[in-house]
């Protein structure tokens, strides 16, 4: 399968999955929202450049605050997420060329402590973005916190079941040996 048709299917799948799995679902308290969807972001391949990365963030987050009815909520945190991906992924990314030979971010390519790292730096980042502009219109600081460190964690175990159930199974960059 060519890597269009995986990101493209990938794309609608993190949709269908946020709108009418994890939105829908009764959540267990009020301080626990889980988001996966941008985890998408987080699955392009590295050789992405920084603006498609922009851009499918921005529809990925666009998509998912047509069907939650928010004012670009989404939009703006995965745009967020998508702006600073490369830069954790250089923070991670192992820096000798024969250990960075796969395709894209995943425990096999980058570790798991290095990658486990840069799925809680984006996520983090991503949830704190999306609950401080819903927390700008009401609420208080330390409900905003809280819910903020809850959903992170929640979403870090949502990630790392994704990536135990789900392998990818990951193709060479390059020809190093």
């Amino acid at each position: 399968m060519s890597d269009l048709v995986r990101n493209i299917i990938r794309f609608m799948l993190f949709i269908f999955l946020q709108v009418y799995v994890l939105n829908v679902m009764p959540h267990l308290h009020q301080l626990v929202t889980p988001y996966i969807y941008f985890l998408f972001i987080l699955w392009l391949p590295f050789y992405f450049k920084k603006a498609w990365i922009l851009i499918l963030g921005f529809f990925l987050g666009l998509s998912v605050d047509y069907y939650t009815m928010t004012p670009g909520l989404h939009a703006a945190a995965s745009v967020l997420v998508a702006f600073l991906r490369p830069m954790v992924i250089n923070l991670f990314a192992p820096k000798d060329s024969t250990e960075f030979s796969y395709k894209e971010p995943s425990p096999k390519a980058m570790g798991w402590t290095a990658y486990l790292l840069y799925a809680l730096i984006l996520s983090f980042c991503h949830n704190f973005y999306l609950l401080f502009l819903e927390w700008v219109s009401f609420g208080s600081f330390i409900h905003f916190l809280m819910k903020t460190i809850i959903t992170t964690a929640i979403s870090m175990v949502m990630i790392i079941i994704a990536e135990i159930i789900f392998p990818r199974k990951l193709k060479f960059r390059s020809n190093t040996v």
